[in-house]
């Protein structure tokens, strides 16, 4: 298993975004102790640009930040536990999963929101919103994933906050809400926004929302996955201090559990 710390905070664009890269890197310090692997840190530059037809750092998501998790990404040689930063960074390591596990690779969205926005519906502009969408090969050309996760081979778990044109593709097919309900999916891609937390159980999160998870729920949740062979995973949206992490060895150990028996 290769850990791969992301910081990259331009896919967001709220309050705390700029703490995303400081999270990341406590949060990835402590995966590397929980699951007893070395962790690779990904430079990713803390500068932004403009926004450019509807993407806030447009120049800097397509750019170097794209360039150096793709090299990172060459030869894994194992599955891979990507931790960042925004969840703007899962667009890489799901493509090159999609690339190289075929039509089968299914991806289990553990979010609050659904990410599934596009450039011309999103209210903020901010990319981490639109990254599934993306994968899913629709929006904007620069980021639609190609080839694109199958629509229904995506598990939306713990997602409570819906802007319309996200219920809206939901409702046509793109997305699930029920493990149950995927099909044709031979192998797995596992995603943690840690914002599917409630905020009374970790306090470190970037975009909060009420009425979510306990670290106890999504423990069992992603432990219920083991009936499918994990390639991947992420771990993303950490704005804690590496005190505030500490309540997420759980969440950690669960994915350590599912990676090394995917494998």
């Amino acid at each position: 298993m290769l850990i791969n710390a992301v910081p990259q905070r331009q896919g967001a664009v709220g309050p705390r975004a700029a703490e995303l890269p400081d999270g990341c890197l406590a949060l990835a310090e402590l995966a590397g102790h929980v699951l007893g692997r070395p962790v690779h840190h990904v430079r990713q530059t803390r500068a932004v640009s403009e926004v450019d037809r509807g993407i806030a750092s447009r120049a800097v998501l397509t750019g170097e930040n794209r360039a150096a998790q793709l090299a990172a990404l060459e030869a894994p040689g194992g599955p891979v536990l990507t931790v960042g930063g925004d969840c703007g960074v899962e667009l890489i390591p799901i493509g090159v999963a999609r690339f190289r596990h075929g039509p089968g690779l299914g991806v289990a969205w553990f979010d609050a929101h659904p990410d599934l926005n596009t450039a011309e519906s999103s209210p903020s502009g901010a990319f981490h919103g639109m990254v599934l969408r993306s994968l899913l090969g629709e929006g904007d050309p620069e980021f639609a994933a190609s080839p694109a996760v199958e629509p229904g081979r995506v598990l939306l778990a713990g997602t409570r906050v819906f802007d319309p044109e996200e219920e809206a593709a939901v409702s046509r097919g793109l997305a699930v809400t029920s493990a149950d309900a995927l099909k044709g999916v031979e192998k797995l891609y596992v995603h943690v926004d840690l914002d599917v937390l409630d905020p009374g159980e970790f306090t470190g999160l970037n975009y909060p929302e009420p009425d979510g998870w306990t670290i106890e729920r999504l423990v069992s949740e992603l432990d219920a996955l083991a009936r499918f062979e994990v390639v991947g995973a992420g771990i993303t949206e950490c704005v804690g201090t590496p005190r505030e992490v500490e309540v997420l060895e759980p969440v950690l150990a669960a994915l350590g559990r599912l990676l090394v028996s995917g494998k």
